[in-house]
């Protein structure tokens, strides 16, 4: 019988850590509960959870703060809450390494499906392989991605967006952060360039795959990769 991955919840409104709590253990996970972000780091790195949700806002000690501090000794999955949306280009902008980023009021299903996606990226590659038949391959010296055995006909400035999205998986990029990345030598192109590429991108993926979208849109945000 396998062991259930431990949830370490990091959340001051008792009202929001309990329904999480109830939700997750619903879903198969154990769940542990912090009302303060006081010794979180010390909580985090002493026991060892599976995955962290962590808010941003904390008496105590903030999540941003407990992010930095756990990022330096442990690469556990952090999934990071906040109450405003502008919070996140700040989020994404310190580049803390959390590896998901939800704004209040989110779906609990949603928080839930979020964590199964990360947990199910944080397991072995093989076992990995296994739950996701897809996988997409990049070859970054001959410039050419399959899905499977099946090649995606994606051009250059596709390739370098999906690889940028394919190498770190399940972290959240703004459109101005994929135009660095992929196109830093070409400063013309524009935000909303971004956009179509995904779409091209996205209809290729599915051509071949049938309905597969490994893309996933943060409203007002930009996207990640998730396997």
């Amino acid at each position: 019988m396998n062991t259930p991955s431990h949830i370490l919840v990091v959340e001051d409104e008792p009202a929001l850590s309990d329904i999480l709590r109830q939700y997750l253990e619903q879903a198969g996970y154990r769940a542990t509960i912090l009302n303060a972000g006081t010794h979180a780091t010390e909580t985090i790195l002493e026991t060892a959870p599976d995955l962290v949700i962590l808010d941003l806002m904390l008496p105590g000690k903030d999540g941003l703060t407990i992010c930095r501090e756990v990022r330096a000794k442990s690469d556990v999955p952090i999934i990071m809450e906040t109450a405003k949306v502008e919070e996140i280009d700040r989020l994404l902008g310190l580049e803390l390494g959390a590896d998901d980023y939800m704004c209040k009021p989110f779906s609990p299903r949603e928080l839930v499906a979020r964590v199964r996606a990360i947990l199910r990226r944080s397991a072995p590659r093989d076992a990995r392989e296994q739950a996701n038949p897809h996988g997409i391959v990049l070859d970054e010296n001959s410039w050419r991605a399959t899905v499977g055995d099946e090649p995606l006909d994606l051009t250059r400035r596709e390739f370098q967006l999906l690889q940028v999205l394919h190498r770190r998986p399940g972290r959240v990029y703004s459109r101005s952060q994929l135009l660095d990345f992929a196109f830093p030598e070409n400063a013309a192109i524009i935000d909303r360039t971004i956009d179509s590429h995904i779409k091209n991108i996205r209809h290729k993926i599915k051509a071949v795959s049938g309905d597969w979208d490994p893309i996933r849109s943060v409203y007002g945000v930009g996207y990640s990769y998730e396997e």
